[in-house]
């Protein structure tokens, strides 16, 4: 008994000091882990602007994130923190670049350069769109899911309204006209579909959402063509006759009339 307690008693001081040995061979400070450590907050944001003025944005980001969270109600911090979104934008981070707008906005909605903020919470929601959607080498990327586009219309409409003289309208407001008529034909593409598939109602809502919404779109003269039809699917023959008078009145060239009558593209009218 006396030998198996001496080897028991062994066994677990060796197992005490190997795991003793592991934590003090382990045990860092945070300070120790941390390569700003000690760095002042001009001198940390003095190293971000170098990375940033020479396109190093991975490094940009590194600096500018340290910077936000050891300092954040520092000198500097509104700065870096405008120029993180830039650097995330830059870095095609285009997620963390819209949060880090938002965020901004949330915290600084009176700051002389929010409207900057907005514009590039827009930009990056374009660039996302657009990415996922060209990379696919579509034809047509109106057929697509544009969830991003939409946030991207959604944002340059919010800086134009909040902010119509900023020096950032003017580009907002032409990346709106494109992105109006993309969402609109979008909307046509999937009323079409539901003309297609006999589901006239749903139709009928499709081209409405797009004459309410998108109105000076090039889009509402097919959305009065898509609703004439989808009515007389319906067999409403007077709210057909309604909407296909100011289709003749507003379209008279439309290529779905012929001589003023009606040619619907799926079916025979009523």
């Amino acid at each position: 008994m006396r030998v198996f307690s001496a080897a028991h008693r062994f066994g677990a001081l060796a197992l005490s000091l190997a795991l003793l040995a592991g934590c003090a061979s382990n045990d860092t400070t945070p300070e120790e882990d941390d390569e700003f450590a000690g760095v002042q907050e001009r001198e940390l944001y003095e190293l971000a602007r170098t990375a940033l003025d020479s396109n190093r944005f991975p490094i940009a980001i590194e600096r500018l994130e340290a910077l936000d969270t050891r300092y954040p109600f520092g000198p500097h911090a509104e700065q870096a923190q405008l120029e993180l979104i830039y650097a995330y934008y830059e870095n095609s981070n285009w997620e963390e670049a819209r949060a880090a707008a938002s965020r901004f906005i949330r915290l600084h909605p009176d700051h002389p350069q929010v409207d900057y903020a907005y514009y590039l919470r827009g930009l990056s929601a374009w660039q996302a769109g657009r990415f996922s959607l060209e990379r696919l080498r579509l034809i047509d990327i109106s057929k697509r899911d544009l969830g991003a586009s939409r946030d991207a219309y959604n944002d340059f409409r919010e800086l134009i309204q909040r902010f119509p003289q900023s020096q950032y309208a003017p580009d907002a407001q032409q990346r709106i006209v494109y992105l109006r008529e993309l969402l609109a034909r979008h909307e046509l593409h999937v009323a079409d579909y539901y003309l297609r598939r006999g589901a006239f109602l749903a139709a009928v809502e499709r081209g409405r959402w797009v004459i309410e919404n998108y109105p000076e779109s090039n889009a509402t003269r097919d959305a009065l063509a898509i609703m004439v039809e989808g009515y007389q699917g319906l067999g409403m023959s007077d709210r057909s006759n309604e909407v296909l008078a100011v289709l003749r009145e507003n379209a008279p060239d439309h290529e779905q009339l012929d001589n003023g009558r009606f040619r619907p593209k799926h079916g025979s009218s009523n």
